[in-house]
């Protein structure tokens, strides 16, 4: 009896062990803050893929860029120190135009726009990926883009010589552009740049400027719709084909309603920014007819060059959108 019951806890405890040499957990870096609604939405996929595989992938948010810095998930996911992440892929552009696809001034303005422009640019960014060992899972917008300043400004003039944070090719072109100084400022340093006046003006979502707390900094944002660029959740390929088929079916799917999910989230909370920022004491208006006239002479330029340097790949994903 005693040799029967020892044999079975022994089974048990084999079972058990078994199951969790099967486990896979996974580490994955993010550039915004745990609050921030890129990361919460994450963070609901993450139990999902858990409860999905009854805990055989075991996904661990690292916010903030406290893992990897925002400028280092991209390739960390590549070679394999991370197996998943987040990043604003439009921030590679110069790695490869067809990265800023999301990010062409006045290209796609609208959230459903935005759905449209990511669908058609998906096939060409999907082997782009694939050819860097990475699988794309799902990318969420963020709201439209506006300009934040620390001062009034009617037209770009205004705006001559002030230093602008850039985070990608665009941004820095806008800056360029507007006759400002494009100045590299991960989202991580934005705060801290803000405060120290190592940047005056800077373009990106209601959402970023509630991040921030720019009100303390800034006093204008104009709510120009430059365009919504996404933040991109991709997977070691390596690590991806490695997972048994049940859990990579719980993993594309889940990613699917994540997707689904966020964009709802983002297009639901981009008034409310706007309005946080205006109850805080920021100016929150329309581009005057001056700076809207600058604005669109820049987009112009920006898609002529982005067309130029993104060939017959960036020509079909406008193609694919337009019609």
């Amino acid at each position: 009896m005693i040799k029967t019951k020892t044999l079975l806890t022994m089974s048990v405890a084999a079972l058990c062990f078994g199951g969790a040499a099967h486990a896979e957990n996974w580490d994955m870096p993010m550039a915004y803050p745990a609050n921030n609604y890129h990361t919460e939405n994450a963070q609901i996929f993450v139990d999902d893929v858990r409860e999905c595989t009854g805990g055989e992938l075991d996904i661990t948010i690292h916010a903030g860029g406290s893992l990897f810095k925002g400028n280092e998930i991209k390739r960390a996911v590549q070679v394999g120190e991370a197996q998943i992440g987040e990043r604003l892929l439009s921030a590679h552009a110069n790695e490869n135009a067809v990265f800023g696809y999301d990010s062409v001034p006045f290209l796609a303005t609208s959230f459903a726009a935005s759905d449209k422009l990511r669908d058609a640019a998906k096939p060409t960014l999907n082997a782009l990926l694939n050819d860097q060992n990475m699988t794309l899972l799902y990318s969420v917008p963020w709201p439209p883009q506006g300009l934040y300043f620390a001062k009034e400004v009617n037209t770009l003039a205004d705006a001559e010589g002030l230093k602008f944070r850039a985070y990608n090719a665009a941004t820095a072109r806008v800056a360029e552009l507007g006759g400002m100084v494009p100045t590299q400022i991960e989202a991580a340093e934005l705060k801290q740049a803000l405060a120290t006046g190592v940047v005056q003006a800077f373009i990106s979502s209601g959402s970023t400027g509630v991040d921030e707390k720019v009100w303390e900094d800034l006093t204008n944002f104009y709510d120009a719709k430059a365009w919504l660029p996404r933040n991109s959740i991709f997977v070691n390929s390596d690590a991806f084909d490695g997972l048994p088929d049940a859990s990579k079916e719980c993993l594309m799917s889940k990613a699917a309603e994540a997707e689904a999910r966020g964009s709802a989230k983002a297009e639901e909370l981009a008034g409310g920014f706007l309005a946080t920022l205006a109850e805080n004491g920021l100016t929150v208006s329309e581009p005057s007819e001056g700076l809207s006239a600058d604005l669109a002479v820049i987009g112009a330029t920006m898609t002529d060059e982005w067309l130029a340097q993104a060939g017959d790949a960036g020509a079909a994903i406008v193609d694919a959108y337009k019609n």
